[in-house]
């Protein structure tokens, strides 16, 4: 087992110790930190009054004061018009807005549990999480308001509508008899505990099997400390949401690590590399974190672009990175760190983070180091911890891990432990790496083949710009490897050649039997790479 607590030090685990979180539950965390996000707001809206803390899609930015005020009479409405009682569950459905924050803020205020709903789901999927999840009352953009009045009365679903008034919520407002004397009581309202309850979302899947991760509010706060201590975050620093804020990256590592160090979020509400590239320059973005798919996204838009001098930390989380990707990245915003994250929606997010510059260490390509307050070990198939450098299943246990899944439809955690599915080992250096998750390792007639291997050394070649590998029926070993690849714009090299440079790089059985040229990888709604289709793409050739 490695303990991420011992990793560290300095600066970064300074003041760390076990903390009474709820009867029966201690966690080795940082005490002297806000309880909850709406507390660190409030610290922050004290500090940094008049610093920006959020810009919206049109460029209309918000001060923290602004923000705090706006939150407290939110909440206010919700608690004392709406009568959404602590611990209830609301469910929120917008677009990255200044409301969505105003809305989670909000909720955090008065204790109630934030239900993240993905905006890019249909309808009835939605609802079907909504009432999984036990939604007492919805907060939407106006365009869902529908999709909700077929299951929620009408003062059940409220609204953000655009260009009503000052804010999205302005029109709720209009007959609030008692908004002052409402708003003053929530100002004096008992502040949220380590052990409440406070967000559930739901993992990728189809509804009937997705979970409701649910996590507490040490969990979301132990995680935003340990990304404001490990990557450096001030409240000089800006940066921009640019995929669904719905996601854990962009509610934790994103806004909640910002809100509580004090810099400037952008809110887009579409990804758009190439005006993503052009902000930062304008701007002046500092730092950036978003997935694989995101950053082979801008390396792409970026060709022939200038270098990004302010921009000096590059996080990465949620999928393989290869080498070859990170090293280009470096070659055209030489100022920044690359740092590799490796998480969970379970682990509020960051397990394993990266120290310094991946890209210039000779341990590029691992997905860094536990973190503090995270225990991992690596277990066979029989839950038996293994030795260094034999790869195995990921197990996780610490204070950003959550204590359970949400009205327990799917096995709890074992003692503690949460078993991942991802494959990985550590090295001397007890450096995490990720090798492949454990539902997509391939059997080929006894030979074990790690996909992000093969993928890695695909997109090592003159010519492609991502790849993706996927096990498929074989009549003789069972399962071969087969792979499609998306090559970079002008390049027409050939699935042959492809097969060719591997047959010099990696043991035969390794190398893909079918490769298809695609003109873009699939992804799933949450961005991921969708290997369910692309094995389907595969066997329909």
């Amino acid at each position: 087992m490695v303990d991420g607590y011992r990793l560290w030090g300095g600066e970064i685990t300074k003041g760390m110790k076990e903390r009474r979180i709820h009867e029966g539950r201690t966690a080795l965390t940082f005490p002297d930190g806000p309880d909850t996000l709406f507390l660190a707001l409030e610290e922050s809206a004290s500090r940094y009054p008049e610093h920006t803390a959020l810009v919206d899609d049109a460029g209309t930015p918000c001060s923290y004061w602004e923000l705090y005020r706006r939150c407290e009479e939110f909440a206010a409405y919700l608690y004392c018009v709406c009568k959404l009682k602590r611990g209830a569950h609301a469910g929120v459905m917008m677009h990255n807005t200044v409301e969505y924050c105003v809305a989670f803020l909000a909720l955090s205020k008065i204790s109630a549990v934030m239900v993240a709903l993905p905006s890019k789901f249909k309808q009835k999927e939605v609802l079907s999480l909504a009432e999984k999840a036990e939604v007492e009352l919805v907060v939407c953009d106006e365009m869902y308001r529908d999709w909700f009045l077929e299951k929620y009365p009408a003062d059940r679903v409220l609204s953000s509508t655009e260009g009503i008034g000052r804010t999205g919520f302005d029109h709720l407002y209009k007959n609030w008899e008692n908004r002052e004397p409402d708003t003053a009581f929530i100002r004096s309202f008992p502040p949220g505990l380590p052990g409440e309850e406070a967000l559930i979302m739901f993992t990728s899947g189809t509804t009937s099997r997705s979970k409701g991760v649910l996590l507490k509010n040490y969990n979301i706060m132990h995680a935003v400390e340990v990304y404001r201590r490990i990557l450096g975050v001030t409240h000089r620093d800006v940066s921009v949401i640019v995929t669904p804020i719905y996601h854990i990256t962009g509610l934790v590592a994103l806004l909640g690590l910002f809100i509580r160090a004090g810099g400037t979020l952008y809110l887009h509400k579409r990804f758009d590399a190439v005006r993503v590239i052009q902000e930062a320059g304008i701007h002046g973005f500092t730092f950036f974190h978003a997935s694989p798919t995101v950053f082979n996204l801008i390396l792409k838009a970026g060709e022939g672009m200038p270098e990004i001098p302010s921009l000096t930390t590059l996080a990465c989380g949620s999928g393989n990175m290869s080498a070859d990707k990170i090293r280009r990245l470096h070659r055209w915003l030489p100022n920044a760190q690359f740092h590799t994250v490796y998480g969970l929606t379970e682990t509020s997010s960051p397990a394993a983070i990266f120290p310094g510059d991946s890209a210039v260490s000779p341990y590029i390509g691992a997905a860094g180091r536990p973190v503090p307050g995270v225990r991992v070990k690596i277990v066979d198939e029989n839950r038996k911890e293994l030795p260094q450098g034999i790869p195995g299943e990921i197990a996780l246990s610490g204070s950003c891990v959550l204590e359970g899944y949400y009205k327990k439809t799917v096995n709890e955690l074992e003692n503690g432990w949460l078993y991942t599915g991802d494959i990985g080992y550590f090295n001397e250096e007890q450096y995490l790496y990720i090798v492949d998750r454990k539902k997509d390792m391939i059997n080929r007639g006894g030979e074990k083949i790690w996909c992000y291997d093969v993928e890695n050394e695909m997109e090592h070649m003159e010519g492609i710009q991502s790849a993706a590998v996927v096990g498929i029926p074989d009549e003789v070993y069972g399962e071969s490897a087969a792979a499609v690849a998306e090559l970079e714009s002008g390049c027409h090299i050939t699935a042959e050649e492809i097969q060719r440079y591997l047959a010099q790089r990696m043991a035969k059985y390794k190398i893909p039997v079918r490769i298809k040229l695609v003109e873009s990888i699939p992804l799933t709604l949450n961005g991921k790479v969708d290997k369910r289709r692309i094995k389907e793409m595969l066997m329909e050739d």
